[in-house]
């Protein structure tokens, strides 16, 4: 298998698992199976590695919480004042209806 994928390398430059698994003459079923080390090496060399990309996705996750967060206690805030000035308004309306 590591010879597929130093073949696999020199003649394509771009190594996948489906590549590496047609080189050895294998499928690719067999390899996530069989080898998951290897798959997860294959993976390392085309920069999608699982932990990678699952803590990339965990940042992201944080970093969109924090907005989600900062952007309800807004919502909180603007509904805070629409009550206020919806007093507000409805007391003046009421001077203006006495005044009349």
């Amino acid at each position: 298998m590591e010879q597929a994928i130093a073949r696999v390398q020199q003649a394509q430059g771009k190594v996948s698992i489906s590549a590496v698994a047609k080189e050895a003459g294998v499928t690719p079923a067999l390899i996530h199976n069989t080898y998951p080390d290897l798959a997860e090496k294959i993976r390392r060399l085309v920069g999608k590695a699982t932990r990678s990309q699952r803590d990339a996705k965990h940042d992201t996750l944080i970093r969109e919480r924090q907005i989600n967060h900062a952007l309800r206690q807004e919502l909180a805030e603007s509904r805070a004042d629409l009550a206020k000035l919806a007093s507000i308004n409805q007391v003046l309306i009421n001077e203006v209806a006495l005044l009349k």
